[in-house]
């Protein structure tokens, strides 16, 4: 039976992902994947995209805006083009996307079904089954304009997908899990992420199955001048809703205090400040950055082996790698490349059966679990405002421009 994880309020957000951030995202989204499959497998990779705390996470340690609903189209779009090249190793498929790529999905499954072996007919079902229920189905004043649907050699698959609310700038995304869904119409949700609207018409709520099957007697039995009546007495027996996690995601852009469980924050620091001169002693060779670097290899150890629990908190993990609109701080090029040259190589001698450089994350991953009890550290804005302070350093980027230009015309406008 489906399991829902919770929900999300998701912002909207303008604008495009520059292509300098894209491309990495791709690459970076790939090495995580590749790290995921080889600890543990395909099918639990398919498992965390299912997770809307983990999702949310995952883009936000990639460069993206931590807390808006351009996660969903950045990730999906990152991981096609950063996965299509490895489909044969690792056995695992990107279908569809946004807008037109949408409503391709159908004919790549049908592609993917001749190529690979699997059904790939009652895969296209399924997919527009899914469409279905959270377009109809699930009538919470959203219209969905994204339609993701990953899927394994062996036919195992989830879907990520998304409905917007232009009159509220809001989002909604709605998550599915084949190993979940026993029946389509039957609370088949891993997940429904995005603001409360209200009344929202859930035909596929377990609670609905009386609604369903009342809906076929009313008008098999009664016709419709009693649809109403038996309608009036349905409004007036409400039920209980169940409590689940809710992932409020606020509408201010930049990365507060109250975002951050500034604990495991201080965990991670004092990890890669203990574990990365032990580990990591070959990196550490570029003054300013590969110091640096370690502390972002710590959050992405957490994205590759952490609980669905510690996610909770997606903003902290924008403190890995910044984020395209300057918050928290601008994407530390530097840093981001050199964490792609890391990840790239521990994945590449794991492949060859030396797990040394992997199982040094993962014990990086473990280290700053064991000291977030103990350890303490800056306050989050003073950290904020040393990377904003050693940005141009380390080739801090934003959609406005290199850091060390943008610190320099504001020399230029203050004089």
């Amino acid at each position: 039976m489906a399991r829902r994880t919770g929900s999300a309020d998701l912002p909207l957000h303008g604008g495009r992902v520059p292509a300098w951030l894209g491309q990495r995202m791709s690459t970076l989204g790939a090495i995580i994947c590749q790290a995921i499959v080889h600890h543990y497998s395909r099918d639990e990779f398919l498992r965390r995209l299912s997770h809307p705390f983990w999702f949310q996470s995952f883009g936000a340690v990639m460069g993206m805006d931590w807390h808006s609903s351009g996660i969903t189209t950045s990730v999906i779009g990152a991981l096609k083009r950063g996965l299509a090249p490895l489909e044969s190793e690792l056995g695992i498929h990107v279908c569809g996307g946004r807008g037109k790529q949408s409503r391709r999905t159908p004919d790549e499954l049908r592609n993917l079904g001749d190529r690979i072996g699997f059904d790939g007919v009652a895969l296209t079902r399924a997919s527009r089954l899914v469409a279905k229920v959270d377009s109809a189905a699930v009538q919470d004043g959203f219209d969905l304009y994204l339609h993701g649907f990953i899927v394994t050699d062996d036919g195992h698959w989830t879907v990520v997908q998304q409905g917007m609310n232009g009159d509220k700038r809001q989002a909604r995304r709605y998550h599915w899990h084949s190993d979940d869904v026993a029946d389509f119409v039957d609370a088949p949700h891993s997940a429904i992420d995005g603001p409360a609207q209200g009344e929202i018409i859930n035909l596929t709520d377990k609670r609905a199955t009386r609604s369903r099957l009342a809906q076929l007697d009313l008008l098999a039995d009664h016709g419709p001048d009693r649809v109403a009546d038996h309608y009036a007495e349905l409004v007036a027996r409400p039920t209980a809703q169940p409590l689940l996690p809710h992932l409020v995601m606020p509408a201010h852009h930049d990365v507060r205090s109250s975002d951050v469980f500034v604990r495991r924050l201080h965990g991670t620091l004092a990890a890669a400040a203990e574990r990365g001169p032990v580990d990591f002693p070959d990196l550490l060779l570029t003054p300013g950055v590969g110091a640096r670097t370690v502390q972002s290899l710590a959050m992405v150890a957490e994205v590759v082996h952490g609980a669905p629990y510690r996610f909770q908190d997606p903003a902290r993990f924008s403190l890995a790698h910044g984020g395209k609109d300057r918050h928290p701080n601008p994407v530390p090029i530097k840093v981001y490349d050199e964490t792609i040259r890391v990840l790239k190589s521990a994945v590449h001698k794991a492949k060859l059966g030396r797990d040394e450089e992997l199982g040094a994350l993962r014990r990086l991953d473990h280290q700053a679990r064991e000291l977030e009890r103990t350890a303490d550290g800056p306050s989050l804005e003073a950290f904020i405002a040393r990377e904003r302070e050693v940005s141009p350093l380390v080739g801090g980027r934003s959609v406005f421009g290199w850091e060390e230009d943008v610190a320099g015309q504001r020399k230029v406008d203050r004089g």
